[in-house]
């Protein structure tokens, strides 16, 4: 159960930021006032409104990919809710604490390819839903893991933080 918890988090956390740099597109767009740059996929469907919410996702990700464990902890509001397996941590502290670390390992070695992104903002929250499908090993052997996330973030003065994700995965059945 806790190795399908840390692919879990791993998928969600990458939410999109290994494809946005296979792609090499420039996170940073969104910050400049200008359309996300990867809104001309067709299975992105994401306003430039919520350009800078889906730039924190991906700062996020690849924070926890590097093991920046920092940028993960400035990116995290306090009270964040993390559901994943059936299971909760109920605060940053908690998810630092305990599977951030583990996450951090995993990512470190996986292949993230995004598939589908939805984001939408109202006023000062913004939902980002992704499907991603993760490459990895587990025990010396390939893993592919088809994976959903959902982060919620508030803004808080100037600064989206993520308030809530949900993670879920399962394993991609060979064709």
């Amino acid at each position: 159960m806790k190795s399908i918890t840390i692919l879990l988090v791993a998928v969600v956390a990458l939410g999109g930021v290994m494809d946005a740099a296979a792609q090499s597109t420039p996170a940073a767009l969104p910050h400049t006032g200008h359309a996300h740059p990867v809104e001309a996929r067709s299975d992105l469907d994401v306003p430039a409104a919520a350009g800078p919410a889906v730039a924190v996702v991906e700062r996020f990700g690849k924070a926890l990919a590097a093991g920046d464990m920092k940028t993960v902890e400035e990116l995290l509001a306090p009270d964040v809710l993390i559901l994943e397996t059936g299971g909760a941590e109920r605060s940053r502290a908690e998810y630092l604490g305990h599977h951030a670390i583990s996450d951090a390992k995993f990512l470190k070695g996986s292949h993230h390819q995004l598939k589908r992104r939805t984001a939408r903002t109202s006023g000062d929250l913004a939902w980002i839903g992704s499907e991603s499908e993760l490459h990895a090993s587990k025990d010396g052997k390939p893993l592919t893991l088809l994976s959903t996330e959902t982060m919620v973030l508030r803004k808080i003065g100037a600064d989206w933080r993520i308030v809530h994700i949900h993670w879920s995965s399962r394993p991609k059945k060979a064709k």
